[in-house]
């Protein structure tokens, strides 16, 4: 399936997407190259030409980032976003059994690769620094899908999705907000994303 029409398909029909990609057989590094380094590319580069390009405007003043200081930014928040992934499949993984789902790695990184779709796409808003905050939006509808692909890739007890999902959640707030500080030391200002 084209990166494309999977990203339709996750978004647009995320019910019949997600028993889909549940039955595909993937490594880990096909998914990474194939899927979640293409899509987390979308937010990082936008915002280096939003922040860099077209600048940001604060009360009647604008400014830019300049290059060198949003391609360290850039380039630190996409690694951390990668590894974020993989950490977040990891901490989905060792839940499961706590609520009653099936330990799979791949599955679970499935699940935090193909529920990341809209916040990632989302984060082409980017590119206009003012409309960044709508990226918001697809972080929201992210939690969505997460959601929805709990029961169907880690075989959770529908009882027991919104809990594990919750679990997960609060999991996520914690990896990426030390993403967030990271790259915030490293690259010197503040992030929308």
């Amino acid at each position: 399936m084209s990166l494309v029409d999977r990203v339709k398909g996750v978004l647009l029909t995320p019910q019949k997407e997600w028993p889909v990609i549940e039955a595909e057989s993937t490594s880990t590094a096909a998914l990474y190259t194939g899927y979640i380094m293409p899509l987390a590319a979308i937010p990082a580069l936008a915002s280096l030409i939003g922040f860099s390009v077209i600048g940001i405007s604060v009360l009647g003043t604008s400014f830019r980032i300049p290059i060198g200081t949003s391609l360290t930014r850039v380039a630190v928040q996409y690694v951390l976003t990668l590894v974020g992934v993989f950490i977040m499949a990891l901490i989905v993984d060792a839940l499961a059994p706590t609520f009653g789902g099936t330990k799979s790695q791949t599955q679970a990184l499935k699940l935090m690769a193909y529920s990341s779709t809209a916040s990632w796409v989302a984060g082409i808003f980017l590119l206009i620094p003012s409309l960044g905050i709508l990226a918001l939006l697809g972080g929201l509808y992210s939690l969505y899908l997460l959601f929805l692909g709990v029961p169907v890739m880690m075989k959770a007890p529908a009882d027991k999705s919104l809990g594990y999902t919750i679990a997960a959640i609060v999991c996520a707030i914690v990896v990426f907000a030390v993403v967030g500080i990271v790259t915030s030391r490293i690259g010197g200002y503040p992030g929308l994303y």
